[in-house]
């Protein structure tokens, strides 16, 4: 029985298979290699990942410009009903736009109008019990022509509640039954055929994100409202307060004014933050001593030394109902050296004390 090599040989002499390539092909792989990359088809993707992208830029910039004109009027007077709305928004859609008006419901939720999502093909199978006569509707519908959008439409004008419909198509049924239409300007999809929901989604999630943000800033609503809604998470940790991470009571290094360096040596090597808040007679913050003061006065006599011929005076402090994350921004200023902490303070009475590290900890940052 032939071993293997063996009848490859014959078969390359028998023209059965190829020869090998020569020693000048390959010390030069090249042609080789471009035959298989597969950059031409990498290429592909990047054009066609541009041209979407492209024409999201320019359904959006369409609504901009609309903005200038009649849909502004459109869009101030539909900010205005929701404003004074006693109720919710009841964002409603039917396939890619029933997508984008749960997106839409939750951002408005997030930001302090209250809001939910109802499929507009649900409603007609009891969930138009969810909507009440002081809600505000606000309907999308790329066509504005879905047949099961009818029952709630109907229903609606049942109960005189406001309407709003977001369409391209304002002469259609949803936008000639709305009270107001954002009718947002006609713009081709990415999708090469035309077909497949693309731009016009994008720019239905742009104008929902616009009606947001206006009520919003109408309201004045506060990053201190929006931590109220966001206590989990990323955003979460960014809107702790300084009070939700700073150490308190006996973990705070103090002494008063007329303590010996010796003394408040051990006092910083106790509680571990590389530093002691030095208080006056009433309590007050009088300054602080830093492991850097330390290095800056060593001097034979540093040890019987009083407390404040070597502390930092005015030292800085932040407020516990500040955001902690202003701590950073606090700890590292252009006008004054950086620091790794700081005193918590309300009406210069040390109440805590903060680390970075403890922001680090916490996610904040």
């Amino acid at each position: 029985m032939r071993r293997l090599p063996e009848l490859t040989m014959l078969r390359r002499r028998q023209g059965r298979l190829p020869h090998p390539p020569l020693e000048r092909d390959m010390a030069d792989p090249k042609p080789l290699m471009a035959k298989s990359s597969g950059t031409d088809h990498l290429d592909a993707a990047v054009q066609s990942a541009l041209r979407t992208l492209d024409a999201g830029v320019n359904g959006v910039g369409a609504i901009s410009a609309a903005l200038r004109g009649p849909l502004g009027r459109a869009f101030t007077e539909a900010v205005e009903i929701i404003r004074q709305a006693k109720g919710r928004v009841i964002v409603t859609g039917l396939g890619k736009s029933g997508h984008v008006a749960r997106k839409i419901a939750a951002t408005l939720a997030s930001t302090g109008t209250p809001a939910f999502f109802v499929h507009a093909a649900e409603a007609s199978h009891g969930d138009l019990g969810m909507i009440t006569p002081d809600d505000v509707i606000v309907a999308l519908s790329w066509s504005g022509e879905q047949p099961e959008m009818k029952n709630l439409v109907n229903y609606s004008k049942r109960f005189a509640i406001p309407m709003i419909a977001v369409t391209s198509n304002a002469a259609s049924p949803l936008g000639e039954a709305a009270q107001i239409v954002l009718e947002l300007p006609k713009a081709r999809e990415a999708c090469p055929h035309n077909l497949a929901p693309t731009t016009s989604s994008l720019m239905q999630a742009a104008i929902g994100d616009a009606l947001a943000i206006a009520l919003l800033e109408g309201r004045g609503f506060t990053a201190l409202e929006f931590a109220n809604f966001h206590p989990g998470g990323k955003l979460g940790a960014m809107l702790k307060f300084v009070r939700d991470i700073m150490h308190t009571g006996d973990a705070i290094p103090i002494k008063p004014l007329g303590t010996k360096m010796s003394d408040a040596l051990v006092e910083m090597s106790a509680k571990g933050f590389g530093c002691v808040c030095i208080v006056d007679d009433s309590g007050e913050i009088a300054g602080i001593i830093t492991d850097g003061d330390l290095r800056r006065q060593m001097r034979p006599d540093l040890m019987t030394a009083l407390v404040e011929d070597v502390m930092t005076k005015n030292p800085r402090t932040i407020a516990p109902g500040m955001l902690a994350s202003e701590i950073m921004r606090e700890s590292v200023t252009a006008s004054k050296p950086a620091v790794m902490m700081l005193i918590v303070a309300e009406s210069r009475q040390p109440v805590g004390i903060v680390h970075v590290h403890d922001v680090l900890r916490a996610g904040v940052a």
